[in-house]
């Protein structure tokens, strides 16, 4: 992957079109040339607008037509390093695959693909057995479906009732995903990012989140896909220490312990956790302050697996109070679409723009933002956060989806509006000033500092480039020779 900006973005929420507008966007005379080294295009395939904004693809291997086709993906992928969702956790129950099993059940050679309870639990499942499974949503992974045949069935649904958790080590399984691999590879995708991996793998007795076995099932697909020349990112939201573990296994990681430190930080005055986190932090890892999810909290906090109870990276009053900061600086937004407000749960995050989190303050945001940039790892940058985007609270009430919110359609004068405001255009010349110094190429320092101030420095064949963040002020200054 390339030392240089990356956007992430729908295909058809950044101007309201398919792949050529896209394409459009970010070649020579589109508004947004030069500014990226690569762009995670969120699930393009068919459909695009199931369950789950996608990550619930009927099929994996089509594009959505309504977007374009693999010719055109292919063609992106010629101009600019193009990232793709591989989902293996789970398949759409309106896919060939799911249909087929419902209608044959033992006869369908699909059959043992799809998880239900006793397949994990052939002895059934004690409570303990139930409590200790890790849950990113309220309640059991699990959804009563009728098959054709008759029989009744708890099938194992970690997300929705639509998205039926897989055996990955099914042969239908793995030809499956080997599939899809396949498919991207003749597109010319240079990255995947493997998405709700850490609920891969089922076991009796397990947490079934991030065991052994699924670090074993990582290793293995990150091989299958290097095998193809494609990198691999890992999704992991979880406890700091474990995302450490992750990454010393894998390509790259997330960095989504930074999001929640950074608005710490801000909101406190203080860098010394901030600090303690840059001090320990992979190296490989994708920078972000907001995705297509929410802002973690459990990537700050303790660690909500362990009966020991291994602390967080801040202390609990303090993390609650981050999130109350949230939901103040939105005017109460956020907590309309966070937690038991909202459907399509997340038990862990804050749904909000990155903007709205900051009081919509112009300096406060790229001084958030100069710290992205500036920490080792490859910065990646959302599409609603690239144009300061604000919370979409027409889209969170016509949909009920919490993280809706930040997942507003840009139409093309809406870029164009954005493109004219200070805060953007400012962020541009940001994000041309990660990819173009030569530092950044170099060797990275967190110089000593007070608590309240953060500085950073990066310097290459004579030449630096330093940040200065008061965070009592929420101010940055960039000094590059």
């Amino acid at each position: 992957m390339k030392n240089q900006v990356q956007l992430i973005t729908y295909v058809d929420r950044l101007g309201g079109g398919g792949m050529a507008d896209l394409r459009a966007l970010l070649s020579e005379g589109g508004a947004l040339h030069g500014l990226f080294g690569g762009v995670h295009l969120l699930p393009f395939f068919h459909p695009i607008d199931g369950a789950d904004a996608g990550f619930d693809p009927i099929d994996h291997t089509q594009v959505d037509a309504r977007l374009g086709t693999w010719h055109d993906v292919a063609t992106l992928a010629r101009e600019v390093d193009v990232m793709a969702d591989v989902i293996v956790n789970h398949m759409s129950t309106k896919s060939p695959q799911f249909l087929d099993w419902f209608v044959s059940g033992a006869h369908s050679p699909y059959e043992g693909l799809f998880l239900t309870m006793d397949s994990v639990f052939p002895e059934g499942a004690t409570e303990q057995q139930l409590l200790d499974l890790y849950r990113p949503r309220p309640g059991m992974p699990f959804s009563a479906v009728t098959l054709g045949d008759g029989r009744r069935r708890l099938l194992w649904t970690t997300f929705t009732p639509q998205q039926a958790d897989i055996n990955v080590h099914h042969p239908q399984g793995q030809a499956y995903l080997q599939g899809i691999l396949d498919a991207l590879q003749r597109a010319g995708v240079a990255m995947v990012r493997l998405d709700a991996v850490g609920y891969a793998i089922k076991k009796a007795g397990g947490s079934c989140f991030m065991m052994p076995e699924t670090f074993a099932f990582i290793r293995e697909f990150a091989a299958a896909a290097r095998a193809r020349g494609i990198e691999a990112l890992v999704e992991i939201h979880s406890y700091y220490q474990r995302q450490i573990e992750v990454a010393q296994q894998v390509d790259w990681v997330y960095d989504f312990a930074l999001p929640p430190l950074v608005l710490h930080a801000l909101f406190n005055g203080t860098a010394a956790p901030l600090k303690h986190w840059i001090g320990i932090r992979p190296g490989n890892a994708l920078t972000v302050l907001d995705t297509h999810d929410g802002i973690g909290i459990i990537d700050i906090g303790a660690d909500a697996s362990d009966r020991v109870g291994r602390p967080g990276l801040v202390p609990p009053n303090e993390l609650d109070a981050l999130v109350e900061r949230i939901h103040a600086n939105s005017d109460g937004q956020s907590r309309q679409a966070t937690g038991a407000a909202a459907s399509n749960l997340d038990l862990y995050q804050v749904n909000c723009t990155f903007y709205d989190a900051l009081g919509r303050d112009d300096e406060a945001y790229l001084a958030a933002r100069a710290i992205q940039f500036f920490l080792p790892g490859v910065p990646q940058v959302y599409y609603v956060g690239l144009l300061a985007g604000e919370n979409d609270m027409a889209l969170l009430k016509a949909s009920g989806v919490g993280r809706d919110i930040n997942r507003h359609h840009f139409t093309s004068g809406e870029i164009d509006a954005a493109l004219a405001r200070p805060v953007v255009q400012r962020l541009f010349e940001l994000i041309r000033l990660r990819n173009q110094h030569p530092a950044f190429g170099g060797r990275f320092e967190l110089l000593d500092s007070h608590d309240g101030e953060l500085a950073l420095r990066w310097c290459h064949a004579g030449r630096t480039v330093t940040l200065r963040v008061d965070l009592k002020a929420q101010r940055a200054c960039v000094e590059a020779d």
